[in-house]
């Protein structure tokens, strides 16, 4: 268990393997103990590198936090945590909010990072029915305001996620049913919920550093909304989605089978 001090925050991350730094971004929980099951099939390829996204648990603020550019901030965080670690650059893995970050870390520092795998990054903004789903994170946060985190969490993954996914979170919201767990997705819903999905990406600097990308999805959620930003991705960038176990959360559901996916891509067998 480490601490690195960044401006603003104290970034909480683990560390384990050896080899090539791979660095695990998080999502809506903000956590890398939702990694924990996934990353410990990777460490025998890589030195895995979990952490606790500012605000997030163990990653406390210190300051005045600058909410504008909170992607950006997170995005600076994951380039401070490469450099702290090595000076080659990195292997990064993002998963739904953790895969904006990812964006925006290969949009900002790509001289830092040797492959971004983007999984299922929400960029509604790509999306034809954009205004429908920004209402929609629009009423969740309202109901977490109203009537609780809780009953919005479940607001939420009725309206995303599929059937598997909804029981996985449901397993995690179990098994974490802690004023730490609540306090998280109350931060998630607070900061990211709204904001995250309008994230306008930067295609034109993307486009640029499009052999650093790898595009990724669950192959249990083609028809949901969460791999439908990385379709219009994948046809402004002329490459293929690389499908993963599972849906949105298939690193949860299908931690070994994840991770042997995820060691293939990054060895570009199977890009």
């Amino acid at each position: 268990m480490c601490i690195l001090t960044v401006p603003g925050a104290e970034l909480f991350y683990e560390v384990s393997g050896h080899g090539p730094l791979l660095i695990l971004i998080p999502g809506a929980s903000g956590t890398g103990e939702s990694f924990r099951s996934f990353a410990s099939h990777l460490t025998s390829h890589y030195q895995v590198v979990t952490y606790d996204r500012r605000g997030f648990s163990r990653s406390t603020l210190d300051g005045p936090q600058d909410y504008e550019h909170r992607l950006a901030t997170d995005a600076d965080d994951v380039r401070r945590l490469i450099e702290h670690r090595t000076s080659h650059p990195a292997l990064v893995f993002g998963s739904s909010s953790g895969a904006l970050v990812a964006l925006e870390v290969l949009s900002r520092f790509s001289g830092r990072v040797q492959t971004v795998v983007a999984h299922e990054p929400p960029a509604v903004m790509l999306l034809p029915d954009a205004g429908t789903w920004l209402a929609f994170f629009d009423g969740v946060y309202e109901t977490s305001r109203k009537e609780g985190v809780a009953i919005a969490q479940r607001q939420f993954a009725d309206g995303v996620l599929g059937n598997a996914d909804r029981q996985a979170m449901e397993r995690k919201r179990s098994e974490h049913a802690s004023e730490s767990f609540l306090a998280n997705a109350r931060y998630w819903m607070e900061h990211e919920l709204r904001q995250y999905p309008r994230t306008k990406l930067n295609l034109a600097t993307l486009i640029t550093h499009a052999e650093q990308l790898v595009l990724a999805g669950g192959r249990d959620s083609h028809d949901q909304m969460t791999y439908q930003p990385n379709k219009v991705l994948a046809q402004q960038f002329g490459c293929d989605i690389i499908d993963f176990p599972g849906g949105h959360l298939g690193f949860l559901s299908f931690p070994t089978e994840f991770a042997k996916v995820l060691v293939n891509v990054l060895n570009n067998e199977l890009i």
